[in-house]
C-alpha cells in the first residue's frame, strides 16, 4: 500500500501531540467481583477534550489497543479503557460461576466510567477542567464491541424471541464497533448459543451514529457465517449510517490490539494506520468537532487507487 493515503489521511486528523497515559486508576465499583481499573490517556495538552471509551476483546486488559487509544489520545481525546472480568488476569473461565454475567458486567463497566468522569478527571494529574463531558463517544473491539454497542441503543433477544431491555446512555453521542459479532440464530455454533446470550442482539433499536468496522477475511469461530456476520449492525440498525471493510483483513484488523502479538493473523500495519486515522476522522465529525473531517477521509479513502477497503454509507 502506498504511503500516500496515510499522508493525505493525516492532513486531514492532524498531527499528534505528546501523550500522558496513567494506569491503574481504580473506579468505585462495590458489587463487583474484583476492582474496577482503568487506563486513562490524554494529550498533555489542550482543553475542551471529547471522551472516548475503549471496550477490549475477550481476554484483554487496560494495557491492550495501543495502536488504537494512544493514537486517538495524540489526537485530542481522553480515552478510558477498563479491564473487564473476562481478563486473563482475573482468570475467570467458561466454567466460573462468574461468567454467565460478565457480559453483563462488561455494559456496567462502561456505564460507571460515564458516570465517574469527574473523579478520573480528579485521579489523573493536570487533566481536571480539561474534559468535555458532552462529547462521549463508546468504541469497542469483538466482544468488546457487543459491550459497547447495548450503550449505543442495541438490545439482546431472549430464547423465546422477545427483545430485552434498554440498556443504552443518552450520554453517549456516537460510536465505533470493530469486529462486532451480529445476529444470532441458527447460525451461531451450539457452544457460542449455550454460553454467550449476547449473542443474540437485536440492532433495530441502535439509533446513535455508529461506524462499523469489519475485514472482509474475519470468520467467526462462533458462527458458520461469513465475514459478513461481523456487518450486521450497519446492515440492520439505523445508527450504524457507515461501514468500513477491509480487504484481506481477519478479526485482529492487522494489528488493532497491539503490534506482533500472538493472536493477530493478518499483521499489517498499514491497514492500523488508516483504522486510526479514519476512525479518528469519524469521531471528529460524529461528536461534531469538525462537520468535514468524515467526509474528507471518505473520499480520500475512496479516491486513493490502493484497493485497501471500501467504504460504505447509507
Amino acid at each position: 500500500m502506498s504511503s500516500s493515503l496515510i499522508t493525505a489521511l493525516d492532513e486531514i486528523t492532524g498531527a499528534g501531540r505528546p501523550v500522558v497515559s496513567v494506569a491503574p486508576v481504580s473506579l468505585s465499583a462495590p458489587d463487583r467481583p474484583v476492582p474496577l481499573e482503568v487506563r486513562v490517556s490524554a494529550p498533555a495538552t489542550g482543553r475542551g477534550l471529547p471522551v472516548i471509551v475503549f471496550s477490549h476483546g475477550n481476554g484483554w486488559n487496560l494495557d491492550g489497543y495501543a495502536p488504537l487509544t494512544a493514537f486517538w489520545a495524540s489526537r485530542g481525546f481522553v480515552v478510558i479503557q477498563p479491564t473487564h472480568l473476562d481478563s486473563r488476569r482475573n482468570g475467570f473461565g467458561f466454567d466460573h460461576p462468574v461468567f454467565p454475567s460478565i457480559w453483563t458486567e462488561r455494559i456496567r463497566d462502561l456505564t460507571r466510567i460515564i458516570e465517574q468522569l469527574e473523579a478520573i478527571e480528579t485521579a489523573v494529574p493536570g487533566l481536571a477542567g480539561r474534559v468535555d463531558r458532552e462529547r462521549i463517544a463508546v468504541t469497542g473491539h469483538s466482544w468488546g464491541g457487543q459491550t459497547a454497542q447495548a450503550l449505543l441503543g442495541a438490545r439482546i433477544v431472549d430464547e423465546e424471541g422477545q427483545v430485552g431491555g434498554d440498556m443504552s446512555d443518552s450520554r453517549v453521542a456516537a460510536g465505533i464497533l470493530f469486529a462486532a459479532t451480529g445476529l444470532g440464530g441458527d447460525d451461531l455454533h451450539p457452544f457460542a448459543q449455550a454460553n454467550f446470550p449476547f449473542m443474540r442482539p437485536s440492532f433495530h433499536e441502535l439509533t446513535t451514529p455508529t461506524l462499523v468496522v469489519a475485514g472482509d477475511h474475519d470468520q467467526s469461530k462462533m458462527s458458520s457465517r461469513g465475514p459478513d456476520w461481523f456487518t450486521d449492525a450497519y446492515t440492520h440498525s439505523p445508527g450504524a449510517t457507515d461501514l468500513l471493510t477491509f480487504y484481506g483483513a481477519e478479526h485482529g484488523l492487522g494489528g488493532i490490539v497491539g503490534y506482533e502479538v500472538a493472536e493477530t493473523t493478518d499483521e499489517n500495519p498499514e491497514r492500523v494506520a488508516v483504522i486510526q486515522r479514519m476512525s479518528t476522522a469519524y469521531l471528529r465529525s460524529a461528536l461534531h468537532l469538525d462537520e468535514n473531517t468524515w467526509s474528507a477521509a471518505r473520499e480520500v479513502f475512496g479516491n486513493s487507487g490502493d484497493l485497501i477497503g471500501r467504504a460504505d454509507s447509507k
